[in-house]
């Protein structure tokens, strides 16, 4: 039974749905004189649409914009202070492994990743929020100053996210999914290799948007393709126009031009129509096309059969000029047919490089979301940890055909790490050593969840999980196999800088009686103290643009702590600095040598550290912390 509403009906409310039903292009979304983003109708539009005659107005360009977009674009570029801290406890074979599992939010992460891997990517594949007005859509405040920043110190709410639900009644609907992907996908430009592809899982939803975002952040010259994949083989009754069993993935690259051709590797199925009736020595061929697709005059003419026949050129031509199928009959690549009627085209299967990928994906090739749920409960011993996840069999699809063997793949959205799943299976079976780098948000579990009630606290616990188990399941079935499979991973988390905060506000050094003050007691050591030497060696890294995989080794010298890092490419002291220490960072002739400001205790090892240097390893470059 309906309630009474006891009140007046929503005249505006009313007359603004009779105006989206009869000019739907007119709804838009703008910002109120109060500054709230609201739907809206673009009165241009609608002025346009009920006029018989142009209307005057704003001068008309192509373009695509939304409430926010500058500071989108600003957020992009904005810096931020924090770092990436090492957890030991959480990683496996964290000492040799080149995979890294960072926790975080994903813009955050990226910016820190942006120059140590600037156009090192060689794949990206994300499956972001779809914008169904039920997704959490990452809360990024864009008035947020440095200072704000670190006050906030990666807090998330008391569900332990920095999300808010994206709800389809909302105002801001498209505007805050189009503000969450835009900054993302900026700094994802810049970590691809121009010859490397970004695949990017999206529903009928954001399609139409998340296109022409890609088109303008990596050009709509490198659109490479909308792939359709058909994610589930089973109908949905409960739908109600249309049961939707596909979803789209759009493939984009840096360069068009330095990209080469995709090919998977040929199956029985692909070969089946090739035969060699002839005994032709070049092996097996099948028939080809040899009419020109588009007519051109020059390519109509007659040929002249032996017995004298004249076999007329197609309705477009032939597919090549006459002096080029006269190479080819000589080379026996174009044969008459046996009663002269016409020409065959050999099209040789020992000329194939493989075969070109089709843009529809069927779920029993390329697998579906039931297929990876039941893969998810066989590893988790019959728990639905995740929803909805990805197979493996799509990512990894997708890095045969762009990805080389010793590429890394980036998943920033990576969720029950299906990718990192994806990239171990196919090392495994080609021998490959690709290497993956997961991003994921600590999103908290739903507290009625299976994956709750099994202990696991958050998306990220259960991603970790999965590539332990993944990794071991892995290397079982590949048992006896040649080749190193690197099964491992570096546990990363967000946080913000290993610095102290030294810049002040004017209210901060103003005491209560109005004495400007500022005490410079905690300023004698600029380093947190919660910090550890491995967190300040990878803040270290990511400033000097060491990868984050590097290899590291620690030996003591002088009783202190000295690292080495990618084969002495760097070389780090962060205790106290005696000359001994110097002397031995210097003999090695490390690229880099880094050590803490307060190590230097004693002036005379200070006056000292030049003069080793420039002794035993004059072309080092010092810095310190």
């Amino acid at each position: 039974m309906d309630k009474l509403p006891l009140r007046t009906p929503d005249l505006t409310e009313r007359n603004f749905a009779a105006l989206t039903a009869l000019f739907p292009n007119a709804v838009t979304e703008s910002i109120d004189e109060n500054g709230i983003v609201v739907r809206a109708i673009d009165a241009d539009i609608l002025r346009q649409e009920i006029n018989t005659h142009v209307v005057s107005g704003k001068e008309e360009r192509y373009q695509f914009t939304w409430p926010d977009k500058k500071k989108a674009v600003l957020l992009a570029n904005a810096p931020i202070a924090a770092t990436l801290r090492p957890c030991r406890e959480e990683s496996v074979d964290f000492d040799n492994t080149e995979n890294l599992y960072i926790e975080g939010d994903n813009l955050d992460v990226l910016k820190l990743l942006r120059e140590t891997y600037l156009n090192r990517v060689k794949m990206i594949y994300i499956d972001p929020p779809y914008n169904t007005g039920n997704d959490f859509i990452y809360e990024d405040d864009f008035s947020e100053n440095a200072s704000g920043f670190l006050a906030r110190d990666f807090q998330y709410d008391e569900d332990g996210n920095r999300m808010v639900r994206n709800l389809d009644s909302n105002g801001r609907f498209h505007t805050d999914w189009l503000n969450m992907i835009y900054p993302r996908l900026r700094i994802a430009k810049d970590l691809l290799a121009d010859d490397g592809v970004i695949f990017i899982s999206i529903d009928d939803n954001e399609i139409g948007n998340l296109k022409k975002i890609c088109n303008e952040i990596f050009g709509e010259m490198n659109f490479i393709a909308n792939i359709v994949w058909k994610h589930t083989q089973q109908s949905k009754n409960d739908e109600l126009h249309f049961s939707r069993q596909y979803n789209h993935i759009l493939a984009y690259t840096k360069k068009i031009e330095s990209l080469p051709n995709f090919y998977f590797k040929r199956t029985d199925e692909d070969n089946k129509n090739y035969s060699n009736p002839d005994d032709d020595p070049k092996g097996l061929w099948r028939n080809g096309d040899v009419r020109s697709p588009n007519y051109r005059k020059t390519l109509c003419y007659d040929i002249i059969a032996p017995d004298g026949k004249v076999i007329k050129a197609p309705e477009n031509g032939w597919r090549w000029s006459e002096e080029s199928i006269k190479k080819k009959f000589k080379s026996g690549e174009v044969i008459f047919k046996k009663d002269y009627s016409g020409i065959i085209r050999k099209i040789y299967l020992s000329e194939q490089r493989g075969r070109t990928p089709e843009n529809l994906w069927d779920g029993d090739r390329f697998g579906t979301t039931r297929q990876a749920t039941a893969v998810i409960k066989e590893l988790f011993e019959g728990l639905s940890v995740f929803d909805t996840p990805k197979p493996k069999e799509l990512v990894v699809s997708m890095a045969r055909i762009a990805a080389d063997n010793d590429s890394i793949i980036l998943d920033f959205f990576s969720g029950s790490s299906t990718t990192a799943h994806a990239v171990m299976q196919l090392n495994a079976e080609d021998g490959g050593n690709r290497k993956f780098i997961m991003v994921q948000l600590p999103e908290a579990c739903d507290e009625s969840s299976e994956a709750a009630k099994a202990g696991y606290k958050n998306i990220c616990e259960i991603g970790k999980e999965r590539i332990r188990r993944a990794g071991a399941k892995t290397k079982t079935d590949t048992a006896g196999k040649e080749g190193n499979l690197d099964i491992g991973f570096r546990v990363l988390k967000l946080d913000s800088s290993n610095m102290k905060n030294v810049y002040y506000t004017p209210q901060e050094m103003v005491n209560s009686g109005g004495t400007f003050q500022l005490n410079l007691d905690g300023l004698v050591d600029n380093i947190k103290p919660d910090r550890n030497a491995e967190d300040l060696l990878f803040q270290v890294m990511l400033d000097l643009g060491l990868p984050l995989s590097s290899k590291i080794e620690q030996r003591t010298v002088d009783g202190k702590a000295v690292f080495s890092v990618a084969d002495n490419h760097l070389m780090a002291c962060f205790g106290r600095a005696t000359d001994k220490i110097v002397t031995e960072l210097a003999k090695s002739k490390p690229y880099y040598a880094v050590f803490r400001d307060s190590s230097f205790t004693r002036d005379a090892t200070l006056v000292n550290f030049e003069q080793i240097f420039k002794t035993y390893s004059p072309t080092t470059i010092r810095k310190v912390l």
